[in-house]
């Protein structure tokens, strides 16, 4: 069925002023020995008594820096091993410690794992207050396996830009931890994170015990979500489901306003299901009975099992088209790439539906649009998506005397993204290399990278363009299926990489925070690149098939390249791979360098903080 969408009267209700930053100034030390927080069952949350509980020092928290002479906790250094001195830890480095101590070294495939006591979380919301909360919030819950971040994202710009306090949560982050708690399309700061982050960990701390334990790293994350954005008192909720649906942390909202399937594909196949009707299945899980629901145009395996668990629910499921790119009136969407007008037209019908369903309409919003209101084209046409189709510069680079070194970030890992990314990049380069207009770069840095573009690119029209695939994946999926999609989407288009770079990830999946790096001391396990090279250099050789990728153990080397061949070399880390592209766009300054950065969104993270530096 097509979703038919007519303008929304947009006629948002005022939300309470929210005076913060007075409050998250420092403190007088008088607030060290505030006594401990009551429980509170109103929605209205005060942050100034948050700062204060944050700043009790609980058995369930480590100080750092505290203790040494004369019990100075003020001190900038801390004793380390044998006497010498270290950086003390930062608050914000105390916090992610506490928050890598959740995260459970099992893997995601244990068969244990499906649905880990997902009565717990019941629990955890009386701890936290939440129980009563969570059902004034108007929540718009995203599933999906492809695009449902770029919907959330479209959704919150088009609700945000019609004058709405608004809140997204959505995973994983790229950077910094905070990217996942957006309060009207910002970064939560760090005082308030912390001020949150600090209140629910040593509530819940306090109260763990072997039959309710400490949540595990995602659903502590979703947990805080909930609490920032109940005692922010947004006006909408955007969730972004983290895995499946129907045991996601976020699926405990049982009374959403609508909710939202995008793309379907094959991704977490060792969790969901190996068919698309299995992985259908899960994601449909977000479904509430009554509750209206969207998806886009989906395969008919998996079409056919949403419409099954809709009609079980009595949910009225209907397909949102993609959007016409008339509607935007000569602008172009935020986010780079055909695909996002199916997801821009998902975003579209879920933004209506909510409207009308919280009474910020007295017509009926879903009938036959000839335009799009304002706010819905700003919306659409401002959102921006770190990750996700986006062109960075290398700051140390990109002049005239030191060479030309642009990365082309796109975080897909499923063999539909890999065929997206693939398009978007040989598109992107064909475009830059013909000297036409570029591609508007998403993220932080949009309009200098435009600028930087511009004023060193457009100078160099004789330079030889060359493209490097950056690249690495998670063992859990097949690079037979990724590696070939990306190859032969950019083959069709006549790009070709001269060389493939394999490298493991900066970050450890054992610790979060902005300095999560392995021990300078610790062995590297190369024997997955070492396997991606393989399947890399068959397939130059047109042997794809049958190709074994199980390598054996390759140990840390003192030589940043541990193999190369003619198109392909694994490096034992990032940083080597880097300065490797960087000398070579120095030494070779008459080409200029386009590097694809994809295959998971961990590495392209680690790119970005690396580059931005």
């Amino acid at each position: 069925m097509k979703a038919n969408l007519l303008h929304p009267l947009l006629q948002p209700s005022p939300s309470p002023p929210v005076q913060v930053r007075s409050l998250l100034r420092p403190l007088p030390n008088l607030l060290r020995r505030a006594p401990p927080l009551r429980r509170r069952s109103s929605l209205s949350f005060s942050l100034s008594v948050a700062v204060r509980a944050s700043s009790v020092p609980k058995s369930g928290r480590r100080r750092r820096g505290g203790g040494g002479r004369g019990g100075g906790g003020e001190k900038s250094m801390a004793e380390g091993e044998g006497g010498s001195a270290r950086p003390a830890a930062s608050p914000f480095d105390e916090a992610m410690e506490a928050l890598s101590s959740l995260i459970t070294k099992r893997s995601r495939a244990d068969k244990s794992n499906k649905g880990d006591r997902f009565d717990l979380l019941f629990d955890y919301l009386k701890i936290l207050d939440l129980d009563q909360q969570i059902p004034q919030m108007k929540v718009i819950h995203v599933a999906g396996t492809k695009g449902k971040g770029s919907t959330c994202t479209f959704t919150e710009s088009i609700l945000r830009n019609c004058g709405f306090r608004t809140g997204l949560f959505t995973s994983p982050h790229l950077i910094d931890v905070r990217e996942r708690f957006r309060l009207d399309g910002e970064d939560i700061c760090e005082e308030k994170f912390l001020a949150y982050f600090w209140w629910c960990y040593d509530r819940l701390k306090e109260k763990a015990s072997e039959d309710v334990p400490m949540p595990t790293y995602f659903r502590f994350l979703a947990l805080l979500a909930f609490k920032i954005f109940a005692a922010e008192q947004v006006d909408v909720a955007i969730l972004e489901v983290g895995l499946g649906g129907k045991f996601d942390a976020t699926n405990v909202v049982e009374a959403p306003i609508v909710c939202g399937i995008s793309s379907l594909g094959f991704d977490h196949m060792e969790i969901l299901g190996d068919t698309l009707g299995k992985i259908a299945g899960e994601k449909a899980g977000i479904f509430k009975r009554g509750v209206p629901a969207f998806t886009v145009p989906q395969p008919d395996e998996a079409m056919q099992v949403l419409e099954e668990k809709a009609s079980q629910l009595d949910v009225n499921l209907q397909v949102a088209l993609p959007l016409d790119a008339n509607l935007l009136n000569g602008l172009k969407l935020g986010l780079v790439g055909e695909h996002q007008f199916l997801n821009a037209g998902l975003a579209v019908a879920l933004c209506c539906t909510w409207l009308q369903r919280t009474g910020h309409q007295d017509i009926n919003c879903l009938q036959q649009m000839s335009n799009l209101p304002e706010q819905f084209i700003k919306g659409l046409t401002s959102a921006s998506l770190q990750g996700r189709a986006q062109i960075v510069p290398d700051r140390l680079l990109n002049s005239e005397s030191s060479g030309e070194l642009l990365f082309y970030l796109d975080g897909a890992h499923s063999p539909e993204s890999m065929e997206v990314c693939a398009k978007w990049f040989s598109l992107a380069v064909k475009e830059e290399n013909q000297h036409q207009n570029w591609c508007n770069p998403q993220g932080g840095d949009s309009k200098s990278a435009n600028a930087l573009i511009g004023n060193n690119f457009g100078k160099s029209s004789a330079k030889i363009s060359t493209q490097i695939l950056l690249f690495n994946c998670m063992s859990v999926r097949d690079p037979k299926l990724l590696l070939p999609r990306l190859m032969n989407t950019c083959a069709s288009y006549g790009v070709h990489f001269k060389k493939a770079l394999f490298v493991p990830n900066i970050s450890v999946y054992y610790k979060v925070g902005s300095n999560a790096l392995p021990p300078s001391n610790s062995q590297v396990d190369l024997s997955w690149q070492l396997a991606l090279q393989r399947v890399w250099e068959n397939l130059i050789q047109g042997e794809a098939k049958n190709i074994d990728i199980a390598g054996d153990e390759v140990r840390d080397d003192t030589e940043p390249c541990i193999k190369s061949c003619e198109n392909s070399a694994v490096f034992s880390s990032l940083p080597l791979a880097l300065k490797w592209l960087r000398d070579n766009a120095q030494q070779n300054r008459s080409e200029r360098f386009q590097v694809l950065v994809t295959g998971s969104l961990h590495l392209v993270g680690d790119v970005l903080r690396l580059v931005k530096r």
